[in-house]
């Protein structure tokens, strides 16, 4: 009994041993096995902080502030709230209780080669992504977010040109609102000759009108359809009006009217007009009527042969000498001398000019118009000259311009005018100081050197 017993004891010990052997066996093996082999998901429910507390987990957190981790072949320690890439590696670390991720072994134990990993980049707009980081449903969600925000930006710009500009909807519903619409220049010319022909408007209201009408004849269409409406005849009815206000407003509407358009030209010399204007500049006047009364007057005669010869046959040369001896009438005399230079210079230029079948007719009513010997035997060869004497450079040119013209015509009195000798003397020595100082200056063709041009032309035509 005694032998059985202790052959018990010895197989027990032994089997015990052979446990513990083999236990201590799998501990060793799971040791030396655990880099390999570490705890890949952990719950995120257990890990707590050191007080206890709950940690906010991945899965709690919001995705869009969530930080992406970048893994490398090696372990890298995880930090709290970063998301890993799918198909990383990711362990425990059973020594220092850290969270491990690296990227995951190829076949011979390498994480793959840079050219590999460079392969498996995409371009996602203008942001480099790698493929190996997101999933498809985050790129997906990238690529809605980049749409949104180019549609915001869209929408964006798009407020910013309605801020700046209204609707033409809104522009109509406005002008409905104030019970207003759009008229042609025809319908306000219709209302402006209206209020200037009643008698029910005041002096103030007719003389707006004839303002505002002076702004609209200035278009060749306007001024035709301003007399189709009986509205230049009324003006040229005007003229005589005792109000030297109305009258003054009228010549300046008769003037606009006439530049440049030969039908308005005819129909106002037809109607009186030519008469009318030389009365105001021969009789006492005001000067502000009497220089819209030059200015309607200069309209009419440029390029208008037929009125250039009516008007000397009504002695409009005498009327316009007359101007030269009433002081303060300075400003009108340099007009007067302006006109006289054009309505030369206009026949000399046809003269030249090479001549069509409608140059040949209209060429044949300006030898109708002996406006330079006019001139010469009404004695403008000595009136003009004086003029010089003025201080404005800009007098002084146009001066010039007509003497110069006129010393073909009027070379033997102008040799015997000992003033006009001086005084191209005296301006010859004040222009060569000023057009020496304007070339100092870098200014070769200024103004002063083209004055001192024409002065020495005249002094050389007069030797």
């Amino acid at each position: 009994m005694s032998g059985w017993a202790g052959l018990l004891s010895i197989t027990a010990r032994v089997t015990l041993l052979l446990l513990l052997g083999s236990l201590l066996f799998s501990c060793s093996s799971l040791s030396q096995r655990v880099p390999e082999f570490a705890l890949t998901k952990i719950e995120e429910r257990d890990i707590k902080d050191a007080s206890g507390k709950e940690l906010v987990t991945e899965d709690d957190a919001d995705p869009e502030d969530l930080e992406v981790f970048h893994p490398t072949d090696q372990w890298q320690t995880l930090r709290a709230g970063q998301a890993v890439p799918a198909g990383s590696h990711v362990r425990l670390n059973l020594q220092t209780g850290e969270r491990e991720a690296k990227l995951p072994d190829t076949e011979n134990g390498q994480s793959g080669t840079r050219e590999e990993r460079r392969r498996g980049r995409r371009r996602l707009g203008k942001v480099d992504v790698d493929a190996n980081s997101f999933t498809s449903e985050e790129l997906k969600k990238a690529l809605a977010k980049m749409k949104a925000s180019e549609k915001a930006e869209r929408k964006a710009r798009e407020e910013e040109v309605r801020k700046k500009f209204r609707p033409i909807e809104q522009l109509k519903e406005e002008f409905e609102k104030l019970n207003m619409k759009i008229e042609t220049d025809y319908e306000i010319m219709v209302k402006l000759i209206s209020k200037f022909n009643s008698s029910a408007s005041t002096l103030d209201e007719k003389v707006a009108a004839l303002y505002d009408l002076e702004y609209y004849v200035h278009q060749v269409d306007n001024a035709k359809d301003f007399l189709s409406l009986g509205g230049l005849q009324l003006v040229i009815e005007g003229l005589n009006n005792s109000e030297a206000s109305l009258k003054e407003h009228a010549a300046f509407v008769l003037g606009a009217a006439l530049s440049s358009n030969p039908k308005v030209q005819i129909e106002a010399i037809e109607g009186g007009a030519l008469q009318k204007l030389l009365v105001i500049l021969a009789t006492e006047q005001p000067l502000a009527v009497r220089k819209k009364a030059l200015f309607a007057l200069s309209s009419m005669l440029r390029h208008f042969p037929y009125a250039q010869q009516q008007f000397l046959k009504l002695g409009g040369l005498q009327v316009l000498r007359s101007l030269f001896r009433h002081q303060g009438m300075e400003l009108l005399r340099v007009r007067v001398v302006t006109l006289l230079y054009d309505l030369i210079m206009e026949k000399m230029l046809l003269e030249d000019s090479q001549h069509g079948e409608q140059m040949e007719e209209k060429m044949q009513q300006y030898q109708q118009v002996r406006l330079v010997p006019a001139v010469v035997e009404q004695g403008w060869c000595a009136l003009v000259p004086n003029l010089l004497a003025m201080p404005e450079h800009d007098t002084r040119e146009k001066v010039l311009k007509l003497v110069g013209v006129l010393v073909a015509f009027c070379r033997e009195h102008y040799r015997g005018d000992s003033a006009l000798g001086t005084a191209l003397s005296l301006l010859r020595s004040e222009y060569e100081e000023l057009a020496a100082q304007e070339q100092r200056e870098g200014d070769k063709d200024g103004y002063f050197r083209e004055l001192l041009g024409s002065v020495n032309t005249i002094i050389q035509e007069l030797r």
